[in-house]
């Protein structure tokens, strides 16, 4: 029983940090893990962090119902290496990710500036994203590429009676 409370406890502290640091969050916000985001991070309803790392300046949109496990990275900056300084000079440049509602993180997943992951993707664990991802997409790899559909009419039938975990 101890155990359970001391988890419950450290899912409160993360979240409160979360919502602490964040530009804007939605309700019902679980984190179960270390969990820092940026300033610029938005984070929809209903969703589930496990471990999440946001670096950058840049903006970061998270939907609805997201879900992300352990060690994930989105990293929305980098160095400029066609600037005035050899391997690159002071400037960063940044780029927005979009993370579109029910999207699942598998473990370990890094995220790169510029990016927008479609409505109800699913990235692979150990993913390295690169590119979009479009609606109901199973991607993986590095870079991640796109391996496999859901079955878009059973998203949308599940989605429309609001069957949502």
């Amino acid at each position: 029983m101890a155990k359970s409370v001391l988890k419950r406890l450290v899912g409160a502290w993360y979240r409160w940090r979360v919502r602490a640091r964040a530009a804007s969050v939605g309700p019902r916000l679980l984190v179960w893990g270390a969990t820092r985001v940026s300033r610029q991070t938005v984070i929809g309803s209903h969703c589930n962090f496990n471990g999440m790392r946001i670096r950058g300046d840049a903006r970061v949109e998270i939907g609805d119902y997201f879900h992300s496990g352990d060690g994930c990275q989105i990293i929305t900056h980098v160095h400029n290496y066609e600037g005035e300084a050899i391997p690159y000079d002071s400037t960063m440049i940044n780029k927005d990710v979009v993370i579109e509602p029910f999207v699942w993180l598998g473990s370990n997943v890094l995220i790169l500036g510029g990016v927008r992951i479609g409505e109800g993707a699913i990235i692979q664990a150990g993913a390295v994203v690169v590119r979009d991802i479009p609606r109901c997409a199973i991607a993986g790899g590095n870079p991640a590429t796109v391996f496999k559909m859901r079955d878009v009419e059973r998203f949308d039938r599940l989605k429309a009676e609001g069957k949502f975990h």
